[in-house]
C-alpha cells in the first residue's frame, strides 16, 4: 500500500549549556513527529515528557492517523502523567506538539497538535510559517495589542505558558488538518530553539541545508553557539512525495476543534492558578 506521505526525516537534541538533564523527549519515525518539553527539573519533568512520548510512540508504523487517534492517544498520555507517583514525577507537566500523517479520502494530510509553547512550522513552495499557537502569557498580550513580538522576546514572562499535559493543567491541545504537498519541510522544535535562534535564522538554515539531518543537527548546534540556556531538540521532516498533492486542490489549513475553553535562563513553567474572588 503506497502512503499518502512519503517523508525524510532528522532529529537532534541537546541538553545545553546551562541544564544539569535534558527534559525534552521526542519520537521522529512515521506517522508521528512530536516533541514534548518537561516542565519542572526538581519535580521530573523529563519524567513527564518521556511518559507523554512514550505514549504517542505506540502509533508508531500505522500508515497513518487520524483525529480520533490523536485524541485517544492525547488522553491517554494525560492519564499517565497525573498518575506519576510521588518522587517519580508527580506534579510535573509537559508541552507537546508536532505533526502526525494523515490520510482523509485518499489524500496526504499533515495532522498538527500542540499545547504549549514549543513550536511546529512549515516551510512550503517559500514560504516559512508558524503553524503551531503558543499557548503562553506573552501571546496572549500580543494577540491584545499590548505587546508586539521584538518586546515579546524580552518580557519575563515569555517563559509562563497557559496550557500543559500535567503541572495542574486540564486545557486542551489545538489540532489543525493542513494538505501536504510534495517537498514540505516540516520543523518541530522546542522553545530552547526558538529562545537562541530567530525566525529569519531558522529559516535560512532549513533553506540551506538539504538532509533533514543536516538541518536538525546545524539547528541545535547554532543554539547552543547563540547561548544553548535551555534543552533544544529540533525534529525536521521532509514530503518526499503526497497522494493528492495541495497544490492543486486549493485547499487550506484548519483548525479541527475550535477552543473550548524572570529571566533570560527561566525554565518553562505553567502559569500560577488565579483564586476566584469567593476564595480569596
Amino acid at each position: 500500500m503506497t502512503p499518502v506521505i512519503t517523508v525524510q526525516a532528522g532529529a537532534a537534541t541537546d541538553t545545553g549549556l546551562r541544564r544539569r538533564l535534558n527534559e525534552d523527549s521526542y519520537v521522529a519515525t512515521s506517522p508521528v513527529f512530536l516533541v514534548a518539553d518537561g516542565m519542572g527539573g526538581h519535580q521530573a519533568g523529563e519524567v513527564a515528557s518521556a511518559t507523554v512520548i512514550d505514549e504517542f510512540s505506540r502509533l508508531i508504523g500505522r500508515p497513518s492517523v487520524s483525529v480520533e487517534d490523536l485524541r485517544t492517544t492525547f488522553d491517554r498520555a494525560r492519564l499517565g502523567v497525573e498518575r506519576l507517583p510521588n518522587a517519580g514525577g508527580a506534579g510535573a507537566g509537559t508541552t507537546l506538539t508536532g505533526v502526525a500523517i494523515a490520510d482523509i479520502d485518499g489524500d496526504g494530510y499533515w495532522l498538527a497538535i500542540n499545547v504549549g509553547d514549543s513550536r511546529t512550522y512549515r516551510l512550503s513552495q517559500g514560504e516559512f510559517e508558524q503553524i503551531s499557537v503558543d499557548h503562553s502569557v506573552v501571546q496572549e498580550l500580543i494577540d491584545r495589542g499590548e505587546l508586539d513580538q521584538a518586546q515579546a522576546t524580552r518580557d519575563s514572562r515569555r517563559n509562563v505558558i497557559t496550557r500543559a499535559i500535567g503541572a495542574g493543567s486540564d486545557g486542551d491541545p489545538d489540532y489543525w488538518l493542513i494538505p501536504a504537498e510534495e517537498g514540505d519541510r516540516m520543523l518541530v522544535c522546542s522553545d530552547g530553539l526558538t529562545g537562541e535562534l530567530n525566525h529569519e535564522r531558522i529559516d535560512a538554515i532549513l533553506r540551506e541545508e538539504a538532509n533533514p539531518q543536516a538541518a536538525a543537527t546545524r539547528l541545535v548546534h547554532e543554539a547552543i553557539l547563540h547561548g544553548g540556556r535551555d534543552n533544544i531538540t529540533a525534529l525536521v521532516v521532509d514530503a518526499i512525495s503526497v497522494l493528492g498533492d495541495g497544490r492543486s486542490s486549493g485547499r487550506g489549513t484548519q483548525p479541527v476543534f475550535p477552543d473550548d475553553d524572570d529571566d533570560l535562563d527561566a525554565d518553562t513553567r505553567p502559569r500560577e492558578p488565579r483564586l476566584s474572588e469567593g476564595a480569596r
